[in-house]
């Protein structure tokens, strides 16, 4: 497969013929995978205080003729605490028990559970070249939302690392015709639900993602741009490739970084 090479300016600079990992077929059910076992990774653990529900001094006697004892009562012989009393007549209150209000859970979450889960070798390195040749499939692209120019899919000019300023590398952008998808991820919304009250009130698109055959001032530039990330192609995986485990988010290759994919045999 051949794409056209694109300058800073958005002008063909030529032609480059596509390595094979832009070959694999398309696999959704592995870049799912691969990416949940990303995400598992990520995943803080929690539980339950040990000490919860288990504070309350409910101790009490079922011996007949015992002071403060609940025998002979006619009530049911669940742990209860002593909330007031008049004479030998005790007000009681239940607690400790699951059962009861302020009590202990059943089966609360246990910090030693075990989150993460494992994927084979050769199955994420599949998930990756699959995710990698939905990248150049402009019908999954616009499946996922993106809003891609006619001329996708292209690969960027190598000079294009070369940038370290922001407005440049927006000035490219639009030059390419990435105006539409600029805007897109450029609008943010309100986030449904509790989350709102708990810092993260507002929800963005995930918008394009650069690939770049080594770090370099570039990664500065776009940090200021909400939506974009920019990777060495060495670091790629299934969840930048394919965010929420859906493949075809619209990336923006550089020469060098195709090459290098090629030379050094990455993810084969």
């Amino acid at each position: 497969m051949k794409v056209a090479i694109l300058d800073m300016s958005g002008n063909k600079a030529g032609e480059l013929v596509l390595p094979n990992q832009f070959q694999e077929e398309i696999r959704p059910d592995i870049i799912h995978r691969a990416v949940l076992t990303i995400q598992s990774h990520k995943r803080q653990p929690y539980a339950a205080a040990k000490t919860a529900g288990k504070r309350a001094s409910a101790k009490l006697s079922r011996r007949r003729k015992n002071y403060r004892g609940s025998y002979g009562i006619g009530i049911s012989r669940v742990p209860r605490k002593i909330m007031t009393r008049r004479g030998t007549r005790m007000n009681w209150v239940g607690a400790f028990a699951p059962g009861m209000v302020g009590g202990r859970r059943a089966h609360p979450p246990k910090p030693q559970k075990i989150w993460w889960k494992k994927i084979n070798s050769k199955e994420n390195l599949k998930a990756i070249r699959s995710a990698i040749s939905a990248t150049m499939l402009k019908e999954a692209v616009a499946e996922r939302g993106h809003l891609a120019p006619d001329s996708y899919p292209f690969v960027l000019d190598e000079k294009f690392e070369s940038l370290d300023k922001t407005k440049k590398v927006l000035q490219s952008f639009e030059k390419m015709g990435l105006n539409e998808e600029l805007q897109r991820i450029d609008n943010k919304h309100i986030r449904a639900g509790k989350g709102k009250s708990r810092g993260r009130k507002y929800k963005s698109s995930k918008g394009p993602l650069i690939v770049v055959s080594k770090n370099s001032g570039l990664g500065k530039a776009v940090a200021n741009i909400p939506g974009i990330d920019i990777i060495e192609v060495k670091n790629l995986n299934a969840e930048l490739l394919a965010p929420g485990g859906r493949p075809g988010r619209l990336t923006l290759w550089t020469s060098a970084a195709i090459s290098a994919l090629e030379k050094e045999g990455m993810f084969k």
